[in-house]
């Protein structure tokens, strides 16, 4: 059953009209076609006992049956109301639909109010989103393949990053380096925006990549990831430019400690809070556990925030197939930060990482 079956069949169990999907990503993982519409209306409609069909705006039709979309595909031009076109579309197959699902961690309050004006008898009450999440948890060999090439470059990009850092040049300057490399070799997304950060900025985890010069004597914190036919990687390494104080290399080693620990840890029937305290208990005996401020990791794939959370207090437990970062910090303000990540694949016995850069601290020049 195909992965667009599934969730016809999901519609039919849950007794609704049809389903109504609009995040371009699970429109993606469901069709393999990808577009962020912007303010644009872009949705994938699926009925419980009829064919789906993709509405988009009229620019984007062509390029989703250019993907091999066997159902019918329509339009819109800018200057329509897009709703009333999709619940035109709705009444050719069903008259009076009483009930409709939806992501509703996804859709915008705003549109759903244009749904409910369209479709005035309807109820709003199913949601498909942990569904979902449930179906992209567990990747198949074919995406598991995918994300290893994602993972190959972007050790590569490590690799041209860690050349980048000097003394004197910006944190900028090596992020548009290795993105140009990247480019040179036909990588032309990141997974996110690159994140360069020098000394004590580092110590801001979601600080953006800005002009800030690099000192010797510092630790430098890469996190990066590149897109790889539609699957992404994600991974942080920090390095060395001169030599650290004692403090910012204890940091390191202890950090390092928690994440190898928790790395070697992963195994089927581990839950996700198990694995992040055996990450945070490396880094609270340490002394530094107020400066490990957020969850071990996250769920990877088509996205870089995925379904589910590895952090404390959520026991689903962990089975062959899942993907996701493993990823402890320690941030001190004013001193320095850390982070070490590695993406993994659980496997029958283990996992095995995405990404190959070396993890002892570099030092670069």
């Amino acid at each position: 059953m195909s992965k667009l079956e599934q969730v016809q069949k999901w519609t039919q169990d849950n007794k609704v009209d049809f389903t109504y999907i609009s995040d371009p990503k699970t429109i993606q993982y469901l069709t393999g076609f990808y577009s962020d519409p912007i303010e644009r209306v872009l949705a994938l409609i699926v009925f419980n006992n009829q064919d789906p069909f993709m509405f988009a705006p009229a620019l984007e039709v062509q390029a989703i049956k250019e993907t091999g979309f066997p159902y019918p595909v329509y339009g819109y031009l800018d200057h329509e109301d897009p709703w009333q076109l999709i619940a035109q579309n709705v009444f050719t197959r069903i008259a009076n639909p009483r009930e409709i699902a939806l992501e509703k961690d996804q859709l915008q309050v705003a549109r759903l109010e244009q749904l409910q004006r369209v479709f005035p008898a309807a109820a709003f009450n199913a949601d498909i989103t942990n569904f979902i999440n449930e179906l992209r948890v567990i990747k198949s060999a074919d995406e598991i393949e995918k994300l290893k090439v994602a993972g190959k470059w972007a050790d590569f990009a490590f690799e041209q990053g860690f050349k980048a850092v000097k003394a004197g040049r910006t944190e900028q300057e090596v992020v548009a380096e290795l993105q140009y490399a990247l480019m040179k070799k036909g990588i032309m997304q990141m997974s996110f925006d690159t994140l360069v950060q020098a000394g004590a900025h580092a110590a801001e985890p979601h600080g953006a990549t800005n002009a800030t010069k690099f000192q010797t004597n510092e630790l430098v914190l890469f996190d990066l990831g590149t897109i790889w036919d539609g699957y992404i990687s994600d991974a942080s390494r920090t390095v060395a430019l001169g030599t650290p104080t004692d403090k910012e290399l204890d940091m390191y080693q202890v950090c390092l400690e928690a994440q190898l620990t928790a790395q070697a840890a992963v195994k089927p029937g581990l839950t996700a809070a198990e694995l992040d305290k055996i990450a945070r208990d490396v880094i609270s005996k340490a002394g530094y556990g107020d400066y490990f401020i957020h969850r071990l990791g996250h769920g990877m794939g088509m996205s870089e925030h995925e379904f589910p959370s590895i952090m404390a207090g959520n026991d689903m437990v962990l089975k062959p197939g899942m993907c996701f970062s493993i990823e402890p910090g320690i941030y001190i303000p004013d001193v320095a930060g850390v982070r070490i990540e590695d993406c993994v694949v659980v496997t029958d016995t283990g996992c095995e990482p995405f990404t190959h850069t070396s993890k002892e601290l570099t030092y670069v020049s």
